[in-house]
């Protein structure tokens, strides 16, 4: 009995050492891991920060890929272009402008070319409210008579709602980099964070620049407005209509091409063929006569016979 209680307490005793070893070890891990975690916090901090900057951008972006939005709602790009022929190119040039003055635009250029036999032509680029673009439109287009008209569209609204995250998520870093930069401690430290801040707000200034390119193209429209004088040539843009009539067209007008460059000719060779045709003609005619005379055989003169007398 007393050699099983010996085993008994020798095995409670190995049992109790081996459980206090195995707690010093847990309480030495423990405090490595507790400082090691203390000085890694910033780190892991900012890069949480970026993973959720990161994830943030992630998100707006999925959402930029099919905004839901009115139609109302939606960023839409403007731009046409109008051909009018009119009766007076620069009264009718000085009216659009006008037009484009009352519906809140400008003129974003003046190109013309005077002609004072009515083939002058004035070619207007016009920056017009969205809003009133339609309108202002059918007013140049009442100018005259209508040639030409394209009016087309460009839906960027999911490039406005990707810039737009991309600009938060930007703002968000400079603002960290500038907070982080305040709290240096060493040059090596200050240097880098000044370098990363200044790329940080390179790029903020990059997307908040085509922000506002978008922001302009939407909301002010362009229009190309081309003036023709009453007899200027047809713009580059129209053709003639398909099938006979077309054909018909087509024809008629090679034939009155061809028929004008053969009078150009003739008008242009007139000159040489008088000034050297007629000394030419001059020389062959008496060259014909001189061969001519040569030619003529000379007959022969025969004695005259007096009579005899009785």
């Amino acid at each position: 009995m007393r050699e099983r209680g010996y085993i008994w307490l020798g095995v409670v005793l190995v049992s109790g050492a081996l459980l206090a070893g195995c707690g010093a070890d847990g309480a030495s891990d423990n405090s490595t891991s507790g400082a090691a975690d203390k000085a890694a916090a910033p780190a892991v901090g900012e890069a949480r920060e970026d993973a959720g900057a990161g994830a943030a951008t992630q998100g707006k972006d999925t959402a930029a890929e099919a905004p839901d939005l009115r139609v109302d709602q939606r960023s839409i790009v403007y731009t046409g272009s109008l051909t009018v022929q009119v009766k007076d190119v620069n009264a009718a040039a000085a009216q659009a402008t006008g037009i484009a003055g009352g519906s809140g635009g400008f003129i974003g250029g003046d190109d013309r070319q005077s002609g004072g036999d009515g083939t002058g032509t004035a070619t207007l680029k016009l920056r017009i409210p969205a809003d009133k673009f339609a309108a202002a439109l059918e007013q140049i287009a009442k100018l005259g008579t209508e040639k030409n008209r394209a009016i087309n569209t460009e839906d960027v609204t999911e490039q406005v709602v990707d810039l737009d995250a991309r600009i938060a998520v930007q703002q968000a870093r400079v603002d960290s980099g500038r907070k982080l930069l305040g709290e240096a401690k060493s040059l090596n430290d200050l240097v880098m964070l000044e370098k990363e801040v200044a790329t940080r707000e390179s790029d903020l200034a990059s997307l908040q620049a085509k922000k506002r390119r978008l922001a302009d193209l939407t909301s002010l429209s362009t229009v190309t407005v081309v003036l023709l004088g009453p007899d200027a040539p047809a713009p580059a843009g129209t053709s003639d209509p398909d099938g006979f009539l077309g054909g018909l067209s087509s024809g008629w007008h090679a034939l009155v091409d061809s028929l004008a460059i053969l009078l150009t000719v003739l008008g242009a060779l007139l000159p040489w063929i008088i000034a050297l045709g007629l000394p030419l003609w001059a020389v062959l005619q008496v060259r014909r006569r001189y061969f001519r005379t040569r030619r003529t055989p000379q007959l022969p003169t025969q004695p005259t016979e007096t009579p005899a007398t009785p």
